[in-house]
């Protein structure tokens, strides 16, 4: 029985719960350094773990069993408290691509970016949900961003450009509960507490690169037995995570069939054959058998550039389709012969940018028992999860969300909106939202007006203010309001574009500007109505002879004329642009016109004039003079007094009476050759110039007659006025 307790001797216990096997490391730190009290391995009996993943809790839970008893012989400390890692194969990726179109030309500013990315997130876990209908809930253990596309084309840094649609690519990574479930039952079923969990590949990262050096966009491959994990680094985190199910097995196989051997000798070939000239070993018909390294290296050369290839096609994915500056290798997979060479050609990079991780990453880390433990890569993740006990982050914290406990992946960056999204607290709550949208149509095109925007969510942690970035802790208190909804959109006609747009029109000679009308569904309304949802606003490009009289402050009464472009017209003939009306009074128009009229009695007279001038010339005598010349000398005088004489006028011999009926009294017109209609106010006690009444109506033979029109005899005629 121990006889010292863990958590008086202040060390750390670190298991490596793999899938062939399970490590224990026990050890603590001292001024930088991590000091290695005891190690031991103990491998499962049956595959209790296939790919990471816990199948027999029960088994599983006595292989740790049978890891601590060892290290507790070898230290004498009673270990209760253990450090785990879910392995990187279980993790799962979605890749998703997410588009958002701003109404308006937008100029996108970090908070837009951050958004963008948060809104693909959460569509990435929902589409991850629906594809994993299991029920399971799982962590967002991280994302990385592959591409983002700016109106559709891809671009580097969206933040200070203008756009109308933006897009992103992202990488997002989820770890399944029933993976961390399953870890946490097997460690309960050999008597210990989880004290911290953490991903492998970053146990592995912890030990493999360097603090200073996760600046740098690197790749760290841990090729295991089933599955090789791969991590790209880069701004001193890790940004992805892949998972390949090719590894260390898959090359064992084909030495087992090559030498007729099991498995587990096949597993030793491999292994040793990475470090001997020579391997010996006894096939299945019991022959003695030896094969040299170069033969193994040949045997094994295809299987291991599929992998490298394979690792390099999957790290320049997670990369955003970029190689990395260099490549780390861990795990026992990596250790045989090509593979770092064969990454290194399918990468594109120096071969001494591709390295095997072992002894060189552990100079900071003493071995007590120095003699029994080999440095080599296959100690980087056990090492790796003891490291992660001291680390902040990379670790399951437990926050209140709204009274709600959950339990976050801490990578570090953990901030409130990570929380909510684990919690499934919806995206839109935690933004402004605006109102809800007005959608009508003019002229016939689809428009929309946008709500206002509502208030952001009131967000409270440990009960101070904060925003949905403040970065969160363990134990942390959070409270969050959702956010409400804006007022709904509103138009009115006088905020349309075509609206506020006026047009020129000729009125009784003066140019003007005339203003749009409009109707909404058919009928008119004014530049102040409130437009509705579903309205059909059309803007008239025209106004009618009424709105354009309305304009002008003329009244129109029953006398008024109306003239477009020459043409005889009334209140709702269209008026379009550049077009010419008049307004006239009855009275006016008449007396105008019968004003221009040419005399039909004074016509008649010329005409008859110029017939007896020419009958009159045609009666003159010539006659040939005393010389023989023609001379009017000699004509005779008889008439000389005659045409001396003053000449009476010519009757107009084409003028005749014309007899109608004017107001049920028979009329007689004279001294014309032909009447029109307003030839008869010569005839009839009619002052037009004094109105008794509001207009004058006039008929002719029961219809409506133009003042022009001609009459004829006997034509029945009323006049009169109108109150």
């Amino acid at each position: 029985m121990p006889s010292l307790e863990q958590v008086d001797q202040k060390v750390v216990f670190g298991l490596d719960i793999g899938t062939r096997s399970v490590v224990g490391t026990v050890g603590y730190m001292k001024d930088g350094q991590f000091i290695v009290i005891a190690q031991a391995v103990e491998k499962h009996q049956t595959r209790a773990m296939l790919d990471g993943q816990i199948h027999d809790i029960g088994k599983v839970g006595m292989t740790i069993r049978l890891v601590k008893e060892q290290l507790e012989q070898q230290t004498d400390i009673h270990l209760t408290d253990v450090c785990i890692a879910a392995a990187g194969r279980v993790l799962k990726t979605v890749r998703i691509n997410y588009d958002y179109e701003y109404p308006d030309e937008h100029e996108i500013s970090d908070e837009d970016i951050y958004n963008l990315d948060s809104s693909a997130v959460e569509k990435a876990y929902s589409q991850f949900l629906e594809e994993n209908s299991s029920g399971l809930k799982f962590y967002l253990v991280g994302y990385s961003v592959m591409h983002y596309y700016l109106d559709g084309y891809q671009i580097a840094n969206l933040e200070g450009h203008k756009a109308g649609k933006v897009s992103v690519e992202l990488i997002a990574t989820f770890l399944p509960d029933d993976c961390v479930d399953g870890l946490y039952k097997a460690c309960e079923r050999a008597g210990l507490n989880v004290a911290n969990l953490t991903l492998e590949p970053i146990a592995a990262m912890m030990v493999a690169i360097p603090d200073r050096f996760r600046m740098l966009n690197l790749a760290l491959v841990d090729v295991g037995a089933g599955t090789s994990d791969i991590c790209v680094t880069d701004d001193g985190s890790i940004t992805a995570y892949g998972m390949l199910p090719i590894a260390g097995d898959d090359i064992t196989e084909i030495i087992a069939k090559k030498c007729l051997v099991d498995f587990n000798t096949a597993d030793e070939i491999k292994i040793k054959g990475s470090h001997q000239d020579e391997v010996k070993y006894v096939d299945i018909m019991g022959l003695d058998k030896v094969i040299t390294a170069k033969e193994i290296a040949q045997i094994i050369k295809p299987q291991v550039e599929m992998m490298a290839k394979k690792a390099v096609e999957e790290i320049k994915k997670l990369n955003g389709d970029n190689p990395v500056s260099a490549v780390f290798v861990v795990g026992g997979g990596g250790c045989v012969p090509g593979y770092t060479q064969a990454i290194a050609k399918e990468m594109g990079i120096p071969e001494e940018r591709v390295a095997l991780r072992g002894e060189e990453v552990m100079k900071e880390i003493t071995f007590l028992n120095n003699n029994d433990i080999e440095r080599d890569s296959l100690l980087v993740t056990p090492l790796g999860i003891c490291f992660s006990y001291y680390e902040e982050a990379n670790n399951f914290i437990f926050v209140s969300f709204n009274g709600t406990q959950t339990k976050l992946y801490d990578n570090g960056k953990l901030q409130i909106v990570d929380a909510a999204m684990q919690v499934a607290f919806p995206n839109e709550d935690l933004f402004p939202k605006r109102g809800e949208e007005l959608k009508f149509t003019v002229n016939g095109k689809e428009r929309t007006s946008r709500g206002e925007p509502g208030e952001a969510a009131v967000i409270s942690l440990n009960g101070k203010p904060a925003d949905i970035h403040s970065k969160i802790h363990a134990n942390d208190i959070i409270d969050v309001k959702p956010s409400t909804a804006g007022e709904p959109g509103k138009a009115t006609i006088e905020s349309i574009p075509e609206f506020k747009t006026k047009f020129n029109v000729n009125v009784n000679g003066k140019n003007i500007e005339a203003s749009r009308y409009a109707t909404v569904n058919g009928e008119a309304q004014t530049a102040f109505y409130s437009i509705r949802p579903g309205d059909e606003v059309k803007v008239l490009d025209y106004n009618t002879a009424a709105q354009i009289a309305e304009l002008m402050d003329i009244t129109l009464t029953e006398d008024t004329v109306i003239i477009v472009n020459n043409e005889r017209g009334d209140a709702s003939t269209p008026v379009y642009e550049n077009f010419k009306v008049e307004f006239k009074d009855q009275e006016e128009m008449i007396m105008d016109y019968y004003e221009d009229f040419p005399d039909a009695d004074e016509e008649a007279i010329k005409l008859a004039n110029e017939e007896a001038y020419e009958s009159d010339n045609d009666s003159v005598k010539i006659v040939e003079g005393k010389d023989g010349q023609l001379s009017f000398d000699d004509l005779q005088t008889e008439d000389e007094e005659a045409y001396d004489k003053p000449q009476e006028p010519i009757r107009n011999i084409l003028a005749h009476d014309l007899h109608v009926v004017i107001n049920n009294e028979p009329t007689t017109l004279h001294g014309k050759a032909d009447y029109i209609f307003v030839d008869i106010f010569d005839a009839i006690d009619f002052d037009l110039s004094k109105p008794n009444g509001r207009a004058i109506v006039t008929t002719l033979n029961g219809g409506t007659p133009d003042y022009m029109q001609p009459i004829s005899e006997g034509d029945k005629i009323e006049v009169y006025w109108r109150n």
